[in-house]
């Protein structure tokens, strides 16, 4: 097959998002199938290159400015750009795809290469990464306006098949664009197992000079969706208990209510607040700690089961039947909290430094969970095969 993966955000960037297309690409071609991937401008990243066996075309793009909202980022969009258009369906008339695989359905790219395949009657996958909810009032409420007049007509417009990669990503799905059974697939995040079987490229406790402290990593961006503030609130009662306790937060801080939150509650010297960090470095991180905290707010994404996947004992907040068909058992090879419950979070991080026993059975269980259900070939054994069933049933649907 000739397959287009497009997605405003690819690396360079880092992000959830961003790793899952490229790796996911990559899959494609080490499976034997030829691969383009269309995504926006970013930095000083090259307009056109080569990556792993595939084609990457950057097209020029606007960065939306940050207003404060919950899903604050620098995210760019490509079709206010002049010719952007007509110039992405002449690269794809030249590449001539057989199936197109869309992330992000709130970004452009995603729109015209959707209308694109609409057009050409071509069987296409979108994969829901980041829903538009908040728990403020009015965000929430801008945010379904969003959907409702905006999102989902765009969606009807060409029909896409929905990736949805977890309950909440459904009940969402479900509500805001009228999916179902018939039109989705329900596959989880995939995760590169071999970029974990790596050697390490840092030693992160000699970097920051933590020695032997209890150590908690917290990987991610900083935005209001995920704020890292019960992670702060919870830090009194974690200290009382393990005075030496350090956090290091990886990520770009877009969001820093929680720097504000820690000199409030006198545990700012406890936070290390490092930035992005590039993505080899990741496992590294992850080796240093003693437990990772990023999904707090609800969710378990990217960054927590590759933490899972690492071998360190990882704190999250969804239910147990998060990802359909695969069982996660709280306390045995997943450990869940409430969203937003810093009273949960510290009895949770005190429990695993106070019994390393527990907290090194309880990795290998969650690493073993990510080996069987989440490793990238699995997932990208399962993408193939919807597309292959969508190729067998475009010729037998009736005309419309």
């Amino acid at each position: 097959m000739r397959i287009v993966v497009v997605n405003n955000f690819f690396p360079p960037r880092v992000g959830g998002s961003a790793h899952m297309a490229a790796s996911l690409a990559a899959e494609y071609v080490a499976a034997g199938h030829e691969v383009l991937a269309v995504t926006a401008a970013y930095a000083d990243a090259p307009a056109e290159e080569r990556v792993d066996g595939y084609r990457v075309v950057r097209f020029p793009a606007m960065k939306m400015p940050q207003l404060g909202l919950s899903i604050d980022f620098d995210m760019t969009f490509a079709s206010v750009r002049p010719g952007n258009w007509r110039r992405l369906f002449r690269l794809l008339d030249e590449f001539q795809p057989d199936a197109i695989h869309l992330h992000g359905q709130f970004f452009d790219l995603s729109w015209l290469a959707g209308w694109y395949a609409r057009r050409r009657d071509l069987p296409t996958l979108l994969t829901i990464h980041t829903l538009l909810i908040s728990d403020k009032k009015l965000y929430g409420a801008v945010f379904r306006l969003l959907d409702a007049v905006l999102v989902r007509p765009l969606l009807s417009l060409f029909r896409p098949r929905y990736v949805i990669l977890d309950k909440l990503g459904a009940d969402y799905c479900a509500e805001r664009y009228r999916t179902g059974e018939p039109n989705s697939e329900y596959l989880p995040i995939a995760v590169d197992v071999a970029r974990f079987d790596q050697p390490l490229t840092m030693d992160v406790r000699v970097e920051h000079e933590i020695g032997d402290a209890p150590l908690i990593v917290s990987l991610g961006h900083v935005i209001p969706l995920r704020d890292r503030l019960p992670l702060v609130e919870a830090m009194p009662a974690i200290l009382d208990e393990h005075p030496d306790t350090k956090v290091i937060v990886v990520g770009r801080v877009y969001y820093d209510a929680f720097l504000e939150r820690a000199r409030e509650l006198g545990v700012r010297d406890a936070f290390i607040v490092q930035g992005a960090a590039p993505r080899e470095d990741v496992p590294a991180y992850y080796a240093a700690a003693d437990i990772v905290a990023h999904d707090l707010n609800g969710g378990c994404g990217t960054a927590s089961l590759e933490a899972m996947l690492s071998g360190t004992a990882t704190i999250a907040s969804v239910p147990a039947d998060n990802y359909p068909g695969i069982e996660m058992r709280n306390g045995e090879n997943i450990l869940l909290v409430p969203p937003d419950d810093a009273t949960a979070v510290a009895e949770a991080v005190i429990d695993l430094l106070d019994d390393p026993e527990r907290r090194a059975k309880l990795a290998r269980r969650q690493s073993e969970l990510v080996r069987a259900h989440f490793g990238l070939d699995v997932v990208a054994a399962e993408h193939l095969r919807a597309f292959e069933k969508m190729l067998g049933e475009r010729g037998t649907r009736p005309a419309e």
